[in-house]
């Protein structure tokens, strides 16, 4: 049996944001098309309040701030902020091309619940504390 600082560990070494093939493919383009750095440069993928569900992801293309959690996968990197992070969890960002057009999609373990048009989302957390 392991013992929780060695847990701990393990889960620190471990990217708590991924990617999809897809969805890297895409930031990789991205980031070539403007010359970005990419030791600096990233995905950000934040959470801020609003939307009919209670919450909306921000996912921009930037580089690194204080505070920052950086995590990488497929050789790029994932910028998220502090508040954000227990919002983003174990999420996967995807990129998906449809009949509504084309864009990152994140798929969140997190999410109990999303308005129709899934630009908005609610989770368990804010569900407990409606609840009481």
């Amino acid at each position: 049996m392991k013992h929780c600082t060695e847990l701990w560990e393990q889960e620190s070494e471990t990217a708590v944001i991924t990617f999809t093939d897809r969805g890297a493919e895409k930031v990789q383009e991205f980031l070539d098309s403007q010359n970005a750095d990419a030791a600096t440069s990233g995905l950000r993928v934040g959470v801020r309040g609003g939307g009919c569900s209670g919450f909306q992801y921000a996912l921009a293309f930037d580089t690194e701030r204080d505070g920052d959690q950086i995590f990488e996968d497929h050789g790029l990197r994932l910028l998220v902020d502090g508040p954000s992070l227990p919002y983003v969890r174990g999420a996967v960002v995807d990129y998906a091309e449809n009949l509504q057009g084309a864009g990152f999609k994140v798929e969140n373990p997190n999410v109990v619940a999303a308005c129709g048009c899934g630009s908005s989302f609610r989770v368990a957390e804010e569900e407990e504390v409606s609840a009481v």
